[in-house]
């Protein structure tokens, strides 16, 4: 599971930096840069669910500050 994050967190990174880099080339590219937000919504909300699905089924448990 710890894999699964990583790798989600890394591809959001990822299509960020994309994003930026495409938005900073020029307006030419505007294609490139809803491309990008839009693969980093996707992997967000998907990492945000697989994290739900995993705790519901007891994978994993949140830590409690004391």
């Amino acid at each position: 599971m710890k894999i699964l994050i990583a790798v989600g967190l890394i591809i959001i990174v990822v299509s960020l930096g994309q994003a930026l880099f495409a938005m900073s080339s020029g307006p030419q590219n505007s294609a490139r840069v809803v491309k990008a937000l839009t693969v980093r919504i996707s992997v967000s909300v998907a990492l945000f669910i697989a994290l739900m699905v995993a705790w519901h089924l007891g994978l994993i448990e949140p830590n409690s500050m004391r």
